[in-house]
């Protein structure tokens, strides 16, 4: 039977409820009731053929709560005058919440708004906007709101999230709700507290004036003339990005190699360094305007996502070249050959036009389907032979 029972009318007040229209409602969205249900009924044939259930039917609706039948008078050539549910009617938001037992969870939210339009009424469309996410957040919200306040009485504070000094805030706390405080802050904050460039959760603390835990840099020197400090030749160094930057390097050849053990194993050359990839994050080792004037060469994987890297990393570095990333390379270890989980289908416009057809090969599945050749994977004396006709061609770059 597809006519309307009690429990498709609770099903479609449901809806509304699992869409937030009727919390939107109590933070000033659009008001839903009184609403008018869809009612789905006998025809005219079923009254003839079914007039038992259809009595039975009648009765289930006009036995329930909560909601309005509306009825009309029908008139059979049979049967005679008789009366049907024509409308149903859900007329206050009272009732909605009764009939789907929502009731609590409405006074919950109610609460929310309340202290919202006390204290940030500016905020009040995000509730309207996402409703369910602020009453899942409904404990926490006094909370959030107090570090809202915190950061507009502090704007652009340059301390660390750890200082904020809140009682029961902490930084776990806020990194866990980094989402829902860049939307509230963005509806509270003037926009020159705002680094509009700054995007992302990665980037919350640039865009609200905290400190940032510096991005760590590693390299070593391949030159054993160039050791930055004395005792052994061969120095495994950490800086923080800032301090790389200031680097006076001496170098001018510069490998970015996504791999450990090749990074530790990588041969010494003149005047070089190898660096600690950094996948797809360069931004903070662009900051380090000395690499510039560097040859830089980028060793990743063979796959659609070492190309990827490469290509994003040629928007800081338009002039770095790609190392050991050709179909020559690819081939020759046929029999280290992997799968590439997860495939990158987008153009790749910083690409090379050899890079580009190897490129396309790969994510076309012309080769292999989701060929993979990990750079670790490589042997050695391909490595050293690689090194050697780099140094042939191009020389010590000056």
């Amino acid at each position: 039977m597809t006519w309307t029972t009690p429990a498709d009318l609770r099903a479609q007040v449901q809806k509304l409820w699992d869409k937030g229209l009727i919390l939107a409602s109590l933070a000033g969205g659009e008001t839903v009731f009184p609403r008018r249900l869809t009612l789905k009924g006998p025809s005219s044939s079923e009254l003839t053929d079914r007039f038992d259930q259809v009595r039975s039917w009648i009765a289930d609706l006009r036995r329930g709560s909560h909601y309005r039948v509306v009825m009309r008078e029908v008139r059979h050539r049979v049967l005679g005058a008789n009366q049907i549910p024509d409308e149903i009617w859900v007329d206050t938001l009272d009732d909605a919440l009764a009939l789907i037992g929502k009731r609590r969870d409405a006074e919950r939210f109610a609460h929310v708004a309340a202290t919202t339009r006390n204290r940030r009424p500016a905020v009040l469309p995000w509730l309207a906007r996402h409703p369910l996410k602020a009453l899942e957040l409904a404990d926490r919200w006094p909370m959030l709101l107090d570090i809202v306040d915190w950061i507009e009485a502090h704007p652009r504070p340059s301390v660390y999230l750890r200082q904020i000094d809140i009682p029961g805030v902490h930084t776990k706390f806020i990194e866990a709700h980094r989402a829902v405080l860049s939307e509230l802050l963005d509806l509270s904050l003037s926009p020159e507290a705002i680094d509009a460039d700054a995007v992302g959760l990665g980037q919350f603390c640039r865009r609200y004036g905290f400190r940032d835990k510096p991005t760590r840099i590693r390299f070593r020197s391949l030159d054993p003339e160039l050791a930055l400090l004395p005792g052994t030749s061969d120095q495994d160094i950490t800086l923080d990005h800032a301090t790389f930057a200031l680097l006076d390097a001496k170098v001018n050849r510069v490998f970015i190699t996504e791999n450990e053990i090749n990074f530790l194993a990588f041969p010494n050359l003149p005047r070089s360094m190898v660096v600690f990839g950094a996948g797809y994050g360069f931004d903070r080792l662009a900051q380090a305007a000395w690499l510039h004037r560097c040859a830089i060469h980028y060793w990743g994987d063979i796959d659609t996502h070492g190309f990827a890297i490469l290509d994003q990393l040629r928007t800081y570095f338009p002039h770095t070249e790609s190392f050991l990333m050709d179909r020559e390379t690819l081939m020759a270890h046929s029999s280290q050959w992997l799968t590439e989980p997860r495939p990158v289908r987008r153009d790749l416009p910083q690409l090379t036009r050899e890079e580009q057809v190897l490129y396309d090969d790969l994510r076309h599945n012309r080769i292999r389907p989701a060929l993979r050749l990990e750079q670790e994977r490589i042997g050695f004396g391909w490595i050293e032979m690689a090194l050697d006709r780099l140094q042939t061609e191009h020389g010590t770059v000056d």
